[in-house]
C-alpha cells in the first residue's frame, strides 16, 4: 500500500509502484492539467511539486512526473496544477496572463508549476533564481520573453516576503491555497515504510531519470527495490580528510551542500551545466555512475576528484576507485548483489583547483558531445598532483592515466601541456555519432583540456600558444 497526499486528497493505492506518477495523476485521478510530452524529462510539461519533511521542515522541489515512480512518493505531498487552483488566478497565473506568456499553451502548466516551486523555496528571491527555476521547461517559443517578464513581476511581489514564514505568507497573498498550512501535520501522520525485501532479482531504483527513459513500459510491473529515500544512502559529511556522500544523494543535494560549496567555490557554475532543476532534484549520483554512460556528467566530475566507491553486499563491503569501476561499454565492477553505499573524495588541499567543462547543443537539458573535468594541486610553479577525466571519446567515462602521469611534477607552462595533449589524443578513441564526428570530438577534447588551464591558471601559461597549435 502506497500512501501520500495528492493536492488536498489523501491517497492510498495498491497499484503497481512502478507506475509513473504522471500516469497515476492523469489516468487514475483524471487530473489532465499535467501534460504528457516527451516522457524523457526534457519538455517539462509534466512538472509537479514534491513536498517532504526534512529536518522537521517541509521542503518542496519541482520534479518531472513522467520519470517518477509511485514507489518514490510514499509519505510525500504531490502537487499538480489542480492543487494550486483557487477561485481566482493566483499571482503567478495572473502575471503570465497579463504578459501574454503563452503560445500554444501546452507547456504553460509546467512553467506555472516551476514558478510556484521557486516561490516555495528558501532560495533568495531574485530574478536570476526565478529564470533558473524554469530551466526544466524546454519551450522557447515566441512567448518565452513574456514568461521572463512574468517571472520578473513575480520576483518583485516576493520581495516583501518575511524570512522563515514562506508558506503562510504565500497563503496570505493567495499564491497557494490555504490547505497547504495543514500539510506538515498531515505528512507527519504517515508511517515511514521500510522495504526490507531487497533481492538480487529486484531492480535497484534511485531517481528513475535513466531507467524510465530507457524502459518506461517494462518498469511498471517490474520488481523494484526503491532506494531513493533510504536514509542510510543519504547525506554529505566530512570525516577527517575525506568527504563521504551517500549514494542516493541527488545532484541538487550536492549543489545545495554547504560543505561542498565551501571546498568547491565554482560548484554552482559547474552544476548549472548539468541537466535542469527538476532532474537535478531527482537524479542520484550512484545512478549516474552505475548507468556507465560514456558522457555521464557526474561520473566525469567525480573521476577528476579521484573518487572512491564503497560497495555493499548485505554487509560485506569493499572499496573500489571510480577510475577502476569501468571495464568496458556498460560493464562495471559490481555484482548484481552489490549496491553503491557511498562515494568518498579527499578534502581539497588549500593549493588545489578544480574545473568542469561541457560542450552540448544547448546549455540546459542536454547530453554532452564531450565533457571534461580536472583537479590539480600546485606547488610553486610545478604540478604536484593532477587528475583528468573526459567523456564522449571512449566506450566508457575515461580517466586519462597516461596524460596524468606525464604531467605530474612538470612545470606549469605551455610546452608540457601541449605535449600532454599528444598523449591525451593517443588515449581517447572517439566514434562518429549523433553528437558529432570523431575528429570533431578530438578537437573538443583538446580544447576542453586547454580550457582547464586557461580557467584555473591563466597567469602561468601563454593562452595564445595553446590555440595557435593544430591538433596532432
Amino acid at each position: 500500500m502506497i500512501e501520500f497526499i495528492l493536492n488536498n486528497k489523501t491517497i492510498k493505492t495498491k497499484l503497481p509502484p512502478g507506475m509513473t506518477v504522471l500516469d497515476f495523476i492523469r489516468y487514475e485521478q483524471n487530473l489532465k492539467g499535467t501534460k504528457i510530452g516527451c516522457r524523457e524529462g526534457d519538455c517539462g510539461a509534466c512538472t509537479i511539486l514534491v513536498g517532504e519533511i526534512k529536518n522537521n521542515q517541509l521542503n518542496y522541489r519541482s520534479m518531472t512526473s513522467c520519470l517518477m515512480p509511485l514507489g518514490n512518493v510514499q509519505g510525500k505531498h504531490i502537487v499538480s496544477v489542480e492543487g494550486i487552483n483557487m477561485d481566482e488566478l493566483n499571482p503567478i497565473q495572473q502575471a503570465i496572463v497579463n504578459e501574454g506568456g503563452t503560445q500554444c499553451g501546452f507547456c504553460t502548466v509546467g512553467f506555472v508549476m516551476s514558478l510556484v516551486g521557486f516561490c516555495l523555496t528558501e532560495k533568495e528571491t531574485n530574478y536570476e533564481n526565478a529564470i533558473a527555476a524554469m530551466d526544466g521547461n524546454i519551450c522557447r517559443c515566441t512567448g518565452y520573453k513574456s514568461l521572463e517578464r512574468a517571472a520578473a513581476l513575480i520576483t518583485d511581489q516576493l520581495n516583501s516576503r518575511k524570512e522563515n514564514d514562506t508558506i503562510n505568507w504565500l497563503i496570505e497573498h493567495k499564491f497557494i491555497p490555504p490547505y497547504f498550512s495543514e500539510i506538515p501535520k498531515r505528512l507527519s501522520a504517515f508511517v515511514k515504510v521500510e522495504d526490507n525485501s531487497s533481492q538480487p532479482t529486484k531492480i535497484k531504483l534511485g531517481g528513475g531519470t535513466d531507467l524510465y527513459v530507457q524502459k518506461h513500459d517494462s518498469m511498471v510491473h517490474a520488481e523494484i527495490d526503491f532506494i531513493f529515500d533510504n536514509d542510510q544512502l543519504k547525506g554529505i559529511a566530512q570525516k577527517d580528510n575525506l568527504i563521504y556522500i551517500g549514494a542516493s544523494s541527488t545532484v541538487e543535494d550536492l549543489r545545495s551542500s554547504k560543505l561542498m560549496n565551501k571546498h568547491f567555490p565554482l560548484l554552482q557554475k559547474h552544476l548549472k551545466l548539468i541537466s535542469s532543476t527538476p532532474i537535478r532534484n531527482m537524479a542520484t549520483l550512484a545512478g549516474n555512475f552505475v548507468n556507465a554512460s560514456p558522457i555521464g556528467d557526474m561520473t566525469i566530475f567525480f573521476l577528476a576528484l579521484n573518487a572512491g566507491l564503497i560497495l555493499d553486499d548485505n554487509g560485506i563491503k569493499r572499496n573500489v576507485l571510480l577510475k577502476d569501476f569501468y571495464k568496458g561499454y556498460k560493464q562495471i565492477d559490481k555484482s548484481a548483489e552489490e549496491i553503491i553505499e557511498s562515494i568518498y573524495i579527499e578534502v581539497p588541499k588549500p593549493n588545489s583547483l578544480f574545473n568542469f567543462e561541457k560542450i552540448s547543443k544547448r546549455t540546459h537539458l542536454d547530453i554532452a558531445s564531450v565533457n571534461s573535468a580536472m583537479s590539480i594541486e600546485v606547488e610553486g610553479t610545478k604540478i604536484k598532483s593532477i587528475h583528468i577525466a573526459v567523456g564522449g571519446v571512449f566506450a566508457f567515462p575515461l580517466y586519462l592515466n597516461k596524460t596524468v602521469e606525464h604531467l605530474k611534477g612538470k612545470e606549469i607552462s605551455t610546452a608540457p601541456i601541449l605535449s600532454a595533449n599528444e598523449i591525451l589524443q593517443s588515449e581517447i578513441a572517439p566514434i562518429s555519432d549523433a553528437r558529432g564526428y570523431a575528429d570533431y570530438k578530438r578537437l573538443l577534447a583538446r580544447q576542453l583540456f586547454f580550457a582547464h588551464f586557461v580557467e584555473l591558471l591563466p597567469e602561468k601559461i601563454n593562452v595564445d600558444e595553446f590555440f595557435q597549435n593544430e591538433i596532432a
